[in-house]
């Protein structure tokens, strides 16, 4: 029964805790619920869009219909078929512990961190830790996370900038040394690749104390406190 109880308490929890997350967002009201274009390719004054469609044509069947993705997939580092795989995986999360992590001071680094060239195509860095955080936790509502479904989560259409001496167009990809080469440690897909495991190792999961029903011994017969007179 107990069990039973917890985990009915532990699912409102986590109905609690979306609601918070996109709610404390803070994203500008003219934010869309779902982006249509999850990656804006911007390099110099050109600017070329990869649509939704585009993305889940290749997720799901490997052909690659536009020109931004197959010069993404080009400067990746990985063969089209371990970009789709990696895209695709799939890691089991805890999103209680996402939320705390996301939340904390060090989580709130790691999102600035993350969005150093890929950001909200309107606000830019302004919402760029809202939005990630946003997708991410949206994403753990099931107990699992990926990078195709981060990216079906954005709250806005999003860009990778590369222009003005600003921005680079190059991401801090967070598997320190699982990386090789600067196409497999910079470019956007390969960061992609590897967030959904980093945010899996980072989680914060607190542990869970089950009440059991158990039969305890009776008391022991209470000692009679020995009376000490004072010597008065």
């Amino acid at each position: 029964m107990y069990p039973l109880v917890l985990l009915v308490i532990k699912q409102l929890l986590a109905g609690l805790v979306v609601g918070s997350a996109i709610t404390a967002s803070a994203l500008p009201a003219s934010a869309a619920v779902h982006n249509d274009l999850p990656i804006r390719w911007n390099s110099g004054g050109a600017v070329w869009s990869t649509d939704t469609e585009a993305m889940k044509t290749f997720l799901e069947t490997g052909d690659v219909t536009d020109r931004g993705l197959r010069g993404g997939l080009d400067g990746s580092g990985w063969s089209d078929e371990e970009v789709r795989e990696g895209l695709t995986k799939s890691y089991n999360v805890d999103l209680i512990g996402v939320h705390r992590f996301l939340y904390s001071d060090e989580g709130v680094r790691f999102l600035k961190n993350q969005t150093t060239s890929y950001f909200p195509y309107h606000s830019m860095t302004e919402y760029s830790v809202q939005a990630l955080r946003s997708a991410i936790i949206a994403d753990a509502r099931d107990g699992s996370i990926s990078s195709a479904g981060i990216m079906a989560n954005l709250p806005v259409d999003m860009r990778l900038a590369d222009f003005c001496g600003t921005y680079t167009g190059s991401q801090n990809v967070c598997a320190e040394g699982q990386c090789k080469g600067e196409a497999q440690c910079t470019s956007l897909l390969s960061w992609y690749v590897f967030l959904p495991a980093c945010i899996q190792a980072n989680q914060a999961v607190a542990p869970v104390v089950e009440v059991r029903r158990t039969t305890a011994p009776a008391p022991a017969p209470m000692v009679q406190p020995q009376i000490i007179r004072g010597l008065w």
